[in-house]
């Protein structure tokens, strides 16, 4: 078929590896499998590096995608050095934004999937009349807490965190003060507005797209295309694309030395530590880390990053999670690194840092019942690291686990098309 035959549709996610990388796998997926063409806009900015050198490297090697640097936006007399992340980031996309008008009208796209940070181009979508969809990157317990948030506001007053519950979320697990995700605990902060901002805008969209399948979240896939709470939001048709993960990772010499080590050592016997690109511990729990982890008498791998946390490209080594030496994964319980290990059919240990980790931890551990969570402390000692390390590695809480973890892989690998075909449906019929 003629490339400008071919269905075409255009993505524009926010900045970071952690934004990009599902939304690229879902372009994969659409030109390798679908017959489509696929419109990448970049929002590009000086500190990422690694954004830059991956869009570099990967236009090339999928025909029908086509990459649009959005020019850098001046916002040096707009950010100031104590704005938080969701502040700096929205406000870095809004201004970013400005050109991405003339950019669709020249494009023609059938439809445009935003994510959750890139909301303002809902405003240009609807002039031009292009549907447009949000790819939320986070959980299914972060999209439902998510659309309840202006429930909320016009319900409490006050802080969140001083409620001995924040509020029910129909048709799912109450969920904990203590979880709450990190932008909504002041509600006096800027951060709090525009995270207020972006998700009422979901209800503006066409469709959610999730990182995620059916087995790892029923109840709450099903209150949010069945509940009347949702329905009453309007909560637009919610589809699980998921897993989408990273694949094909480029060796480094590191990794190979780390990948041939594995190699000698026996089925499920070592433990990968790794706290995400931006978990990094105090050096005083980093002692108490490396204390449990000897103590515990178990092989181990452990990474440590000092990599920006906006950057988010220092993400789970696949190879190592891949490997059948690897028996379990000690992770912060970020979104991809969870569906990474899951993918994969490795329990975890939780150590949830911050963001919406919190939440997705206690799902794992008591709803999907794939992980042990280590106690909550300003600093974890060595000997509870020890006892959660050998409970998973050895005991029969692990044993469970690593059942529960079995099962998942499977089902992620059986994980129906059949959602995300329902929307390529809609966008060929549209062509």
């Amino acid at each position: 078929m003629a490339e400008d035959m071919k269905p075409h549709v255009a993505f524009l996610p926010s900045s970071g590896m952690g934004h990009i990388f599902p939304l690229f796998q879902l372009t994969k997926q659409l030109i390798l499998h679908h017959g489509f063409r696929v419109s990448f806009i970049v929002i590009t900015t000086e500190a990422s590096a690694s954004q830059n050198h991956f869009f570099q490297s990967s236009a090339a090697l999928l025909p029908g995608l086509s990459i649009i640097d959005l020019p850098p936006a001046d916002v040096s007399g707009i950010i100031t050095d104590d704005m938080r992340l969701v502040t700096r980031l929205s406000i870095i996309v809004r201004e970013s934004l400005k050109p991405v008008k003339s950019i669709l009208l020249e494009l023609k796209p059938t439809s445009l999937i935003i994510d959750i940070f890139t909301t303002d181009a809902i405003d240009v979508c609807k002039e031009l009349l292009i549907p447009v969809y949000s790819f939320f990157t986070a959980s299914t317990v972060c999209l439902t807490f998510s659309l309840c948030l202006p429930t909320l506001d016009c319900e409490v007053e006050g802080e969140f965190v001083d409620l001995p519950a924040p509020g029910e979320i129909p048709g799912c697990q109450p969920l904990r003060t203590e979880d709450l995700i990190d932008q909504v605990k002041d509600r006096k902060n800027d951060e709090y507005k525009w995270f207020l901002f972006h998700v009422s805008r979901l209800p503006y969209t066409s469709g959610i797209f999730l990182n995620a399948w059916e087995d790892l979240d029923p109840a709450r896939l099903t209150a949010l295309n069945e509940n009347p709470f949702f329905k009453s939001i309007p909560t637009p048709p919610v589809f699980p694309v998921g897993p989408l993960i990273k694949d094909g990772e480029i060796l480094t010499e590191k990794d190979a030395e780390i990948l041939a080590w594995l190699d000698a050592q026996p089925c499920g016997s070592v433990l990968y530590v790794s706290l995400g690109s931006g978990g990094t511990l105090s050096s005083g729990q980093l002692i108490e880390l490396a204390w449990g982890l000897e103590m515990s008498r178990q092989r181990f791998i452990l990474v440590v990053s000092q990599k920006d946390p906006r950057d988010g490209a220092g993400g789970t080594d696949m190879g190592v999670l891949a490997h059948p030496s690897t028996g379990a994964f000690l992770s912060h319980c970020g979104w991809n690194s969870t569906l990474e290990s899951l993918v994969h059919g490795k329990p975890m240990i939780a150590w949830p840092l911050y963001a919406e980790q919190r939440m997705n931890a206690t799902m794992l551990v008591e709803e999907v019942r794939v992980a042990v969570k280590l106690g909550r402390a300003e600093v974890i000692g060595r000997e509870e690291i020890e006892r959660v390390v050998m409970a998973v590695m050895e005991g029969e809480q692990g044993n469970a686990v690593r059942l529960r973890a079995r099962e998942l892989k499977e089902s992620a690998h059986m994980a129906s098309e059949s959602s995300v075909g329902r929307v390529l449906d809609i966008w060929k019929s549209k062509n």
